[in-house]
């Protein structure tokens, strides 16, 4: 009721809980080794993501969905980074779906929004994760996304089969931002139906819920390849931080 209340404007100055659900458990193929424990201007990169996370006076809680054989030394980072907001670390499934959807379920049943941001985005800011809760708790659903800078190419066996047109077209990022009962109904269907999804978002807009989109930022890169490790060193560096 208190999200309810919020959407139709009866409490102007909301209280907000919300889960940060971290999905983790992938196998880093591309990056070459586990890109989690990389050090990033000298700090592991699932710290990093984490302190920003907890850094948000809306965050209440962070469920990390890792594979079996991480928890052990995840837990530990997160001890010795004195990372209180951590209240669990969960095995993930075989998609990305089944490993959100493990956190998911372990979330504090008191909040009122699930914020899934992937743990390999360790330059997103406290500023993106507070606009992109604040609007998801006024409309259900909400992600940050920046324009795109490259005409897209539709192709069909190598050839091109249509030019969409880019002033419409957005890359989306994380954290993507939920209500909790929407997200969880939505990917245990998704799920059950055998639907590939690429993010979170894509649960909830394939049974008809709109996702509104706020304003994210190029620095909020997902590490996936070995130059992305250079751009974000890059970013840093121009950060200060």
């Amino acid at each position: 009721m208190g999200l309810l209340k919020r959407i139709l404007g009866g409490e102007k100055k909301p209280s907000l809980r919300c889960t940060a659900v971290v999905p983790a458990a992938g196998r880093s193929l591309r990056m070459g080794e586990d890109k989690l424990f990389l050090s990033l201007g000298d700090v592991p990169v699932i710290v990093r993501t984490l302190r920003t996370l907890e850094s948000s006076p809306h965050i209440t809680e962070i469920i990390l969905v890792s594979r079996e054989e991480q928890i052990v030394p995840l837990g530990q980072l997160c001890m010795d980074a004195a990372l209180g907001k951590v209240r669990k670390i969960v095995v993930g499934g075989e998609t990305r779906s089944a490993s959100v959807l493990a956190g998911i379920r372990e979330a504090d049943p008191a909040s009122e929004l699930i914020a899934v941001h992937d743990g390999d985005r360790p330059l997103v800011t406290v500023e993106i994760i507070d606009t992109v809760i604040e609007k998801a708790a006024q409309r259900g659903a909400a992600a940050p996304a920046v324009p795109v800078k490259d005409t897209i190419k539709r192709a069909l066996g190598g050839v091109v089969a249509g030019t969409p047109d880019r002033s419409e077209l957005y890359a989306v990022q994380t954290p993507q931002v939920f209500e909790h009962g929407l997200i969880l109904g939505a990917l245990e269907k998704a799920l059950s139906d055998g639907a590939e999804l690429t993010d979170d978002c894509s649960a909830v807009e394939r049974i008809g819920m709109p996702v509104c989109l706020v304003q994210g930022s190029y620095d909020n890169i997902k590490l996936t390849t070995p130059e992305d490790l250079a751009v974000a060193e890059a970013i840093l560096e121009r950060r200060g931080s």
